[in-house]
């Protein structure tokens, strides 16, 4: 109805400017909002003032003279003019009740537009570094990256889901010689562990499977291990200085083949327990794309090459070097060491390079929080390279913090002390899960209540919303267990006798699910689809303790089987978006 509305008003301007009664060059959009108050009508649009201010003529003039050239549509019964130049369109009493036909035809089809016209757009989100088991702020990334992909689906663009394998680099080195220490250990070399190692238990468990493997294939004396390398923390020293050094020396000690097969062990562990959880939890991906292919295929080569040939690429003291300074960096920033290694962000640019060299249209970054200083550095070296900026967009998640029993739990990935997504999920499910990690803005922090998403009250949202599914569920098991049955055609026949007040506010509800889908698609905020249906939900569970559904009336008894039918679809749909499934019983 909003898009029929907004395209009775396009037709309409543009029949003012052919007439010369708007300039030719004027353009404004054709936008209708719900009425807020449906005494004033059904929709608004605000167009006939925006026009004013940039024509500096009267908008009540301008309204009368849109609405004179509305087009005739038998969807509209009366426009209004109200206030300072309000356009107030009125609908047919049945314009609701068509909503349900149009549910029960489209079956799980309904809320998909159009309106991506098939751009292709590629969503990376998690990427997490395979150095540790994915936490529960790791989950809001997975939770919202997903959602924010089936909502682009929906709105009919090509989407494709990609995750970023950092698998090579620092990180990946500090686990590799985490892993090799506690191997060592496990062959009863004894040392202190470095302060700046990961910590976590499954360390322990993938040394113990490169021990099982490999036997003592990797063992050196830890005096030979530990001599010359510079003290730790504790011991007054540099944290990174001591772990470089026992990451050269491992590199150095095993050789490169061996090195290697380590590096590998912790990389393939982590990286599958991390598939797997993410499979579990109902994210799939198109793509897991390697770090390592990057330089493999030439592709940071490449980049590096047409940073220096548009000259933002210059060498100093050994280095190669970003002229970030250009594009308003505080400073320049490091593309290639001294010692010859590139660094992440080279990576990066050329990773992103890549993307649009691939076809993309829009590339959409799900990122923590913490890297807002990154996303201007990228978009920059983008443009440096000739490539347009505006094609990325970069969508902050912040971390979730997740309190239990009123107090909030730690998670740090170093010392092994955070609270796993898997654990989580086996907490709360999937569900809970999934659901309450989308319910605010992604920037926004979030405070996640384990308590509240294991409890089944109404104060519990994805409960709150499932058991109105279930309910219709229920009703329609009612319907068979009395010996009746439903005739879709006589209910649809009879949706006039729909007219009671929590029907007709219903009625209103489910037909706004589409324009719900395509907002929550256009600006990436899930979020609006969930706190939708929760209204939804509200809506149905005051009809259902307030009316009886099946009543001796054959037609209107059918009127509301399809009606709360409708609003099972709408349910469904709505949390398929946000991978939350839709149970029958409860």
């Amino acid at each position: 109805m909003k898009n029929h509305l907004e395209s009775l008003l396009a037709q309409a301007l543009a029949q003012l400017r052919a007439d010369g009664t708007l300039p030719a060059t004027e353009s404004v959009a054709a936008k209708v909002e719900r009425a807020r108050d449906r005494q004033h009508g059904d929709f608004a649009s605000a167009v006939a003032m925006g026009l004013a201010k940039a024509l500096k003529r009267k908008p009540r003039e301008l309204a009368e003279a849109i609405v004179a050239a509305l087009p005739p549509s038998a969807l509209v019964t009366k426009v209004e003019i109200a206030g300072p130049g309000f356009i107030n369109f009125f609908l047919p009493s049945d314009a609701y009740q068509k909503t349900v036909s149009e549910i029960l035809q489209a079956g799980d089809a309904y809320g998909r537009s159009t309106a991506g016209n098939q751009l292709a757009v590629q969503v990376e989100f998690v990427s997490a570094n395979p150095t540790g088991p994915l936490h529960v702020g790791h989950g809001r990334g997975a939770a919202y990256g997903a959602a924010v992909a089936n909502l682009l689906d929906a709105a009919g663009f090509r989407v494709h889901r990609e995750y970023y394998v950092n698998d090579a680099g620092r990180q990946m080195d500090i686990l590799a010689a985490s892993v090799w220490l506690r191997y060592l250990e496990l062959l009863g070399e004894r040392f202190t562990f470095p302060i700046n190692g990961y910590k976590g238990g499954y360390v322990r468990d993938i040394a113990a499977s490169l021990r099982q493997i490999h036997g003592d294939k990797f063992r050196r004396d830890a005096a030979q291990v530990m001599n010359g390398i510079p003290p730790d923390e504790p011991a007054g020293g540099d944290k990174e200085q001591h772990i470089d050094a026992l990451i050269a020396r491992a590199r150095q000690l095993l050789g490169a083949a061996d090195y290697r097969t380590v590096f590998d062990a912790g990389l393939h562990i982590v990286l599958a327990d991390i598939r797997q959880d993410l499979q579990e939890f109902g994210v799939s991906y198109d793509l897991w794309y390697s770090e390592r292919s990057l330089a493999e295929s030439g592709a940071v080569e490449r980049a590096l090459q047409r940073l220096k040939a548009s000259g933002h690429a210059y060498e100093q003291d050994g280095a190669l070097w970003f002229r970030a300074t250009d594009f308003g960096d505080e400073k320049d920033r490091v593309l290639v060491r001294d010692n010859g290694q590139t660094t992440y962000f080279a990576s990066d640019i050329a990773y992103h390079m890549d993307k649009l060299e691939r076809g993309f249209a829009r590339v959409i970054d799900v990122w923590g929080a913490d890297h807002h200083g990154y996303v201007p550095r990228v978009k920059a070296a983008l443009q440096a390279m000739g490539d347009d900026p505006a094609k990325l967009d970069v969508l902050l998640v912040q971390f979730a913090i997740l309190y239990k029993g009123g107090e909030r739990m730690q998670m740090s990935t170093r010392s092994g002390e955070f609270v796993t997504l898997r654990e989580l999920r086996q907490e709360v499910g999937n569900d809970a899960a999934r659901f309450f990690y989308v319910t605010r803005k992604c920037e926004q922090h979030m405070d996640f209540d384990l308590d509240l998403a294991k409890s089944q009250s109404a104060d519990n949202p994805v409960y709150y919303i499932q058991y109105a599914h279930a309910r219709v569920c229920s009703v329609l098991r009612q319907l068979s267990e009395k010996n009746l049955t439903r005739d879709v055609a006589r209910g649809t026949a009879h949706l006039h006798l729909l007219h009671e007040e929590h029907e007709q506010s219903l009625l209103i509800t489910l037909s706004r699910y589409p324009e719900v889908v395509e907002t929550a698609a256009l600006s990436h905020e899930p979020h609006l689809v969930a706190h939708y249906l929760r209204e939804v939900a509200y809506e149905f569970h005051t009809y259902y303790n307030s009316h009886q559904f099946l009543v001796d009336s054959a037609e209107l008894r059918d009127a509301r089987l399809n009606l709360i039918e409708a609003t099972r679809q709408v349910i469904r749909n709505g949390l398929a978006l946000l991978g939350v499934s839709a149970p029958e019983t409860m």
